[in-house]
């Protein structure tokens, strides 16, 4: 039943993915890795850094076991009332936040991207995008909300579906309006605030479907609103831990030279494929169905949940993590290269890809080892995790700054992961909450020997189709699509052979 809701959820990921890329193609043509990029991508991922704090990252992480837990001890009725106190509290908050970051916006900048102040046309502009995203925070937030609704009553398709609007918004933004303004990033930030209020429409229509649209209504600090609150404290410290990882980076990669940012977004815009058809889709699908487990105290049934969702995790991210490393120059010369993205660009994004794929796995992991803690509501074990990973990640960035660049920003982001997965694993152990079973401990190194063996073949391969890249666009994309058909037939190929992963076990646990 797991594997199956997170193919659904993946399914969706993965659409969302492809138009993503043809999103960031579209902006690669459009923007390239210079200034006018820089302010864009800092812009969007102001709100998104909010959203991933208090509607994520806080919100959802302690709602969602507490409404599984409602609906499963105390009926719809029950459940639907506290929900519906719980968007009122969160949609005041946030209408309350947006009005305050407007006005502040200019020290927000200097807070984020101090680099941008020395160049005061492109700190300008990056103010002027901010206040045009910024309500995005609002409607995909609420989009949040609505998806953990609908996600603990099973029904993963529509929020897994939401981010599909904003692509095709941003799409439609480019191409319609990018040479209608001042610079085609101001048809972006539009594009990005419109997309958060069709995303909002697209959620609240599917939880009318579903009989279970919550009404607004004043906020009220019922009971359940309290407890709600006491839980999301912790999260919410654990959340801007990590958010502050983010923070970090885009503040040292502000005082590096131009381009920077727009080399760590294209980047993370790849590595975001795997990530979030793999670990989104598993965590997503993995929280209420531990909290219904936990709630009914299957201990044997939350044992097994979590490890096939580890097992599943890593069988689908350590070969990516290996590709991602290989080819990572052939991967963004195909996807981005042209028009304002040059070869330098192309080199320099590579090489943050390549520093991205070695901590994939952790980053998958975290998502897939954390619902753990918080199907039983214990948010403070992630918040120590997170410190540590921050701690790791600012000392590592200040290391790493000057000889690697940019690079080193991601080269520190991937190590900290790895050191988060870590603790959380051993939190989980500690704690009993996790035991690796026999099957998990068997074919995790049968995993990694079927990775060594596709990056051998992916490294001949490569060299077959280097003449391939120096064509046309035809043979470019036939190049890379050579490249990816033999690690997946490799890797398969291998996996099956060695016993990391047998067929009859995946179709078994996507009828689930």
């Amino acid at each position: 039943m797991l594997i199956r809701f997170a193919a659904t959820v993946g399914g969706f990921t993965l659409l969302s993915r492809v138009l993503g890329f043809a999103r960031d193609i579209l902006i690669a043509v459009f923007l390239g890795a210079g200034a006018v990029g820089d302010a864009f991508f800092i812009s969007f991922k102001l709100p998104n850094l909010f959203r991933r704090l208090f509607a994520e990252g806080a919100f959802n992480l302690a709602f969602v076991p507490m409404f599984t837990s409602a609906l499963a001890s105390d009926g719809r009725a029950t459940a639907r009332v506290f929900a519906e106190d719980a968007l009122a509290v969160l949609l005041w908050a946030l209408l309350a936040m947006v009005v305050l970051a407007q006005i502040a916006m200019p020290w927000l900048m200097l807070v984020i991207a101090p680099g941008f102040a020395d160049d005061p046309a492109k700190f300008d502009l990056t103010v002027y995008l901010a206040r045009l995203t910024f309500p995005y925070l609002l409607f995909i937030s609420l989009v949040s909300l609505l998806g953990g609704l609908l996600n603990s009553l099973e029904r993963f398709a529509a929020a897994a579906a939401a981010p599909i609007f904003l692509n095709l918004c941003l799409i439609g933004a480019l191409l319609g309006f990018a040479r209608a303004g001042e610079t085609p990033a101001h048809a972006l930030a539009w594009g990005v605030a419109i997309a958060g209020l069709i995303q909002f429409l697209w959620l609240a229509w599917n939880c009318k479907r579903a009989n279970f649209l919550p009404r607004l209504s004043w906020p009220r600090l019922t009971p359940s609103v309290k407890r709600l609150l006491v839980l999301m404290l912790p999260a919410a410290i654990g959340a801007g831990v990590v958010q502050l990882n983010l923070v970090v980076d885009m503040i040292i990669a502000s005082l590096l030279p131009d381009g920077s940012v727009s080399h760590l977004y294209y980047a993370d815009r790849v590595v975001q494929l795997p990530l979030g058809v793999i670990g989104v889709a598993i965590g997503t699908a993995l929280l209420p169905t531990l909290s219904r487990q936990v709630a009914g105290k299957e201990g044997d049934a939350a044992y097994g949940s979590q490890n096939r969702a580890i097992e599943y995790a890593l069988l689908l991210t350590l070969p990516s993590a290996a590709a991602l490393m290989v080819i990572a120059t052939p991967i963004v010369h195909v996807l981005f290269e042209r028009a304002a993205f040059d070869a330098r660009a192309t080199a320099m994004t590579a090489g943050v890809l390549a520093a991205y794929g070695i901590g994939l796995p952790a980053f998958v992991l975290i998502k897939v080892l954390a619902p753990g803690y918080f199907a039983r509501k214990d948010t403070r074990a992630p918040v120590r995790a997170a410190a540590w990973a921050l701690a790791v990640n600012v000392v590592l960035n200040l290391v790493f700054m000057k000889p690697f660049g940019v690079i080193g920003i991601a080269l520190a982001s991937a190590l900290s992961a790895w050191l988060n997965a870590a603790l959380l694993a051993k939190g989980l152990y500690v704690q009993r909450y996790f035991r690796p079973d026999r099957l998990l401990r068997r074919r995790v190194p049968r995993m990694l020997l079927a990775s060594m063996a596709m990056v051998l073949l992916l490294l001949v391969s490569s060299k077959i189709f280097t003449p391939w890249l120096l064509g046309g666009i035809g043979l470019k994309v036939s190049a890379l699509f050579g490249l990816v058909l033999v690690g997946v037939v490799g890797f398969t190929f291998t996996a099956s052979v060695v016993g990391a992963m047998r067929w009859q076990d995946l179709r078994a646990a996507l009828k689930g």
